[in-house]
């Protein structure tokens, strides 16, 4: 970047951080300054080119576009790779290309671990297998004399956190899907990860030693999830591997080779130094322990690094396998010393030049705590329009769940017809079963809504997607579901009736009674039972009843509410069948 006289040049997006040190105000002021603009933008989050030029204008500047080579020609749509957005202010003249980080997704007992122990036994650069002394949740193989970045905490959950936190976790995703097996839940939970971080992926198609082994099958099934195979006339590489016989694994580090330079993977060696923190832990006699994976510049011994609210002079730093070193280049995994907190899986770093430069970041971030928590914004369907029109966004992620595949692959066409105007629909996700906290923290990294037909969300998701600020809607009907999308797409939904659940109770006994009809002896298992609010009756995952809890009484006294753990009598206006093992949801619209 460089600015001539009152002229400015900017990316096509700048940390704020970034944009403050530029024109020299406080970021403090400049999130202000966004704020009066409409702009809720913490001091780490990136805001666009149009964005940035109304604010700086206000200081005297005219924002001019900053002309960038590389890349040029090619379109970048959705969400941009970590390290373009690393590298955005960095000589194009300068950049190099880096070795590529992988991380493994896929389902459960498909070979995640073995593969990557395999991968590593066969590594001669390591040396010996099990020569690794020290397990820093990431290490590097070698193939054809080039190095290639594994981090070794496979899982969707990890995966997701780093994203939701601002780090992609990735530049490839390698899929293991079982040839005897095929895909499966948490395989398709994989692709929609992969798919909402814009991850290129390659898929390992695993166990093809075995008698039952069915690799068509597997590509069929890959082929319907639009994985359509490279051997099919498609575009995703499937390599066929053994993880326990060790076969194929020379094919896979080669395809992600191929598939990391098709994607120019670049980074500075001499330029900022930034990355992102794998995992972290306090040991007692050594004290903080972090493992950081550079991303662009060179990270040496006694660098002041600030990552998130922790800080400190690295005293020491050691590669994957333990040894001492002085200096590590991008896409290198180390451990180090010298932090003075244990600083967020998933957090950005960066290096500073002094120890008070880094001291007064940390004050400013936490300075920021409250201003970062107003500016979690909810995506919902009713701010949806606005937000294209500010440029804030041009596509709506969805996530839907489902009772039955039977009513899912009718609602997942119906939506699709929708996503054909000026906003695009982006379905990440589409499976049965009830709202999870997979399904929340997918939506919390990805900016999505989660629907629901004719399913509930578990009461740990209902938790999360509250404190993540994840917009859940819950339908009956599938065309007042597709109604409500298609009337945010116009920007002409109305302010919506929002079910709050109140508490859930389990009937364990039916009683008689004269004023009331029949009773239901209830235990309230979460939250509270209020009379006078509305009430769903649960017979496994049918509704059996929905309307009015009219009578509410504990032992022989009437009372307005029951809080977890008490027993409590229920009736209900109007209906009597009810039997033991029900289970009562109460609600309350707002």
């Amino acid at each position: 970047m460089s600015s001539n006289g009152n002229k400015l040049e900017l990316p096509a997006s700048i940390v704020v951080r970034d944009l403050a040190l530029k024109i020299e105000k406080s970021p403090i002021d400049l999130i202000k300054k966004l704020m009066t603009n409409g702009v809720m933008a913490t001091i780490n989050q990136t805001v666009d080119f149009d964005t940035a030029a109304i604010v700086v204008a206000e200081y005297g500047f005219e924002a001019v576009p900053e002309i960038v080579e590389e890349a040029a020609g090619k379109e970048e749509t959705g969400e941009v790779p970590l390290w373009r957005q690393m590298i955005a202010g960095e000589d194009s003249k300068q950049l190099t290309p880096r070795p590529p980080v992988i991380t493994i997704l896929g389902h459960v007992d498909h070979g995640k671990t073995s593969l990557l122990d395999a991968i590593r036994s066969t590594d001669v650069a390591a040396g010996e297998a099990g020569g690794i002394t020290q397990h820093i949740g990431a290490y590097q193989v070698e193939m054809k004399g080039r190095l290639i970045t594994f981090l070794d905490t496979p899982g969707h959950a990890a995966f997701t956190q780093m994203r939701a936190r601002g780090a992609q976790g990735a530049d490839i995703v390698i899929l293991v899907v079982a040839a005897d097996d095929g895909v499966m839940p948490q395989t398709r939970e994989a692709i929609a990860h992969a798919k909402a971080a814009r991850v290129p992926l390659i898929v390992a198609l695993n166990k093809v030693d075995k008698p039952n082994a069915n690799p068509d099958r597997v590509k069929q099934q890959l082929a319907e999830l639009e994985l359509v195979p490279d051997d099919w006339g498609g575009s995703t590489m499937v390599v066929p591997v053994s993880a326990t016989q060790k076969q194929g694994i020379d094919d896979l580090l080669e395809g992600v080779l191929l598939v990391a330079d098709s994607n120019e993977i670049k980074a500075n060696p001499a330029g900022t130094v930034i990355g992102t923190v794998i995992e972290a832990e306090l040991d007692k006699s050594k004290g903080v322990i972090a493992t950081l994976l550079i991303q662009n510049g060179t990270l040496q011994a006694g660098d002041v690094v600030v990552a998130g609210t922790a800080h400190g002079k690295l005293r020491a730093i050691t590669d994957f396998k333990g040894k001492a070193i002085k200096k590590a280049g991008p896409s290198t995994p180390v451990a180090v010393m010298g932090l003075n907190d244990v600083p967020v899986a998933g957090e950005l770093f960066q290096v500073v030049k002094t120890e008070k430069e880094a001291r007064a970041i940390v004050a400013e971030r936490l300075e920021t705590a409250k201003t970062q928590a107003q500016a979690r914004k909810k995506v919902s369907l009713e701010d949806l329009f606005a937000n294209v029109q500010a440029g804030e966004a041009k596509e709506l992620n969805l996530i839907v769940k489902a009772d039955v595949q039977g009513s899912l692959d009718p609602i997942v066409t119906e939506l699709n017809k929708l996503g054909e105007g000026e906003i695009g629909l982006n379905i990440l996700h589409a499976e049965t079963g009830n709202i999870g906290n997979n399904d929340v923290m997918l939506a919390s990294a990805s900016k999505a809504i989660i629907i629901g037909f004719n399913v509930q969300a578990d009461v740990d998701a209902r938790r999360m997607a509250e404190k993540e600020g994840v917009d859940v809607r819950l339908y009956e009907i599938i065309y007042r579901m597709t109604e409500d999308i298609e009337k945010a797409l116009k920007g002409m939904l109305e302010p919506k009736l929002v079910e709050k659940t109140l508490g859930r109770a389990q009937v364990l006994q039916v009683f008689s009674a004269s004023k009331f009809g029949r009773v239901a002896g209830c235990k309230v298992t979460d939250g509270i039972l209020k009379r006078g609010a509305k009430v769903r009756l649960y017979r496994g995952t049918d509704i059996v009843y929905e309307g009015d809890l009219s009578s509410l009484r504990h032992e022989k006294d009437d009372v307005k509410e029951i809080r977890t753990g008490f027993e409590c009598g229920v009736g209900f206006k109007n209906f009597n069948d009810i039997q033991p093992s029900d289970m009562l949801v109460c609600y309350i619209v707002e």
